[in-house]
């Protein structure tokens, strides 16, 4: 997905719709007009994929008139927000669309943002059981050409304004102020592990160490009890990760790129790099669908944590149920894309055994003969 995001031909034509809006828009137009193509276009799913969600979130959605128009219809509140999450278009050019006041707009996307949280997490975004890391390590095998692996992470600089407290905390690396993300995915592409709305000036290998991953893997809580073995050794299930983690037994990163490096650990480097690339494309999409995490302006940094974990959600539900990937969403992340912050993890975060594990891939890759 990477070495296509090149331009391509539209293969989706957006339907003219009248450019006065009324409030049975909604009613009249979506509920009764809408092609599939326009589902996947404006709410990022199918119909079918958007009524689920509906269902799903229908008992933390209970209409109550402190906060909405009595006739305002769950499934419309949904729309408003997917609408916005999806085109990040601003409150005041949304609310005319469905015949909405700004603060209704804004509205729907906090509680429809903190319903998908509350009711959704449990289901789409939580830590595997054992059975299903079982799983995950087979996917990553024949998928990725890596074994005994769980996961790639890695991070995500989200935009935003300056906020007016605390700048300086939210300016990263390369001079621009973000949220950072940390995510885990499976071989799947989808997010098992998140943790959000850290300022954009920390480290990862920070991040990391302030985690619940680093406090789920300091507890034995991402491998079995006892680890399974591999290459004859009981062995912790490992993640991928770059430059910018630490080195640990249960995290691997490449061997530092330089002229000394034998043909066993280059070939180790490149099948880390190819497998670490699920998560590269799992950011991609997610932002392609999403593109409110292209620059969050209307949101504030009380609600950010809330909407991106939202966002990884709907991905993962979207993903899971088989939704079709316009790629020419992709073209709308290249003109906001800013280079990544990238700094190397200290070297007292380095586990000294986890030289062994690297080692162990490298006999493991030799084997295979390739």
């Amino acid at each position: 997905l990477i070495a296509r995001r090149r331009r391509t031909s539209c293969y989706f034509y957006p339907r003219a719709w009248p450019s006065v809006r009324s409030a049975d828009w909604w009613e009249r137009v979506v509920l009764k007009e809408f092609g599939p193509q326009d589902w996947l276009e404006k709410f990022r799913m199918s119909k079918e994929t958007f009524f689920y969600v509906c269902n799903q979130l229908r008992p933390g959605l209970a209409p109550h008139s402190a906060h909405f128009h009595p006739t305002l219809p769950l499934e419309k509140r949904v729309a408003v927000a997917l609408w916005h999450l999806a085109t990040n278009v601003e409150y005041q050019t949304l609310s005319p669309l469905f015949g909405v006041g700004p603060s209704t707009v804004q509205t729907c996307v906090r509680e429809v943002s903190y319903a998908v949280v509350l009711l959704l997490k449990p289901l789409y975004l939580r830590l595997p059981n054992e059975k299903e890391l079982e799983n995950m390590v087979r996917i990553f095998r024949t998928r990725w050409g890596f074994p005994h692996c769980i996961g790639a992470l890695d991070s995500l600089h989200i935009p935003i304004h300056p906020p007016l407290r605390l700048s300086a905390d939210y300016c990263n690396g390369q001079g621009w102020h973000s949220i950072l993300t940390q995510a885990t995915v499976d071989g799947l592409g989808q997010f098992w592990d998140v943790s959000t709305a850290f300022p954009g000036s920390m480290e990862n290998s920070a991040v990391l160490e302030s985690s619940s991953l680093w406090v789920l893997a300091k507890e034995g809580r991402l491998c079995p009890n006892p680890p399974k073995h591999f290459m004859g050794k009981a062995q912790k299930y490992v993640l991928l990760g770059d430059a910018t983690y630490p080195l640990q037994d249960w995290i691997l990163k490449p061997y530092q790129e330089d002229e000394n490096l034998t043909q066993r650990q280059l070939q180790f480097n490149y099948r880390l790099k190819r497998a670490h690339s699920v998560i590269e494309n799992a950011f991609l999409r997610l932002k392609a669908r999403w593109q409110i995490l292209l620059k969050c302006d209307d949101c504030s940094l009380e609600l950010l944590p809330t909407l991106v974990l939202a966002c990884c959600i709907l991905h993962n539900i979207c993903e899971a149920h088989d939704n079709p990937f316009n790629e020419e969403w992709l073209e709308g992340t290249e003109p906001t894309e800013l280079p990544k912050p990238c700094q190397p993890a200290p070297a007292a975060m380095e586990d000294g055994r986890a030289e062994q594990v690297r080692e162990l891939m490298c006999q493991y890759f030799e084997s295979c003969g390739e």
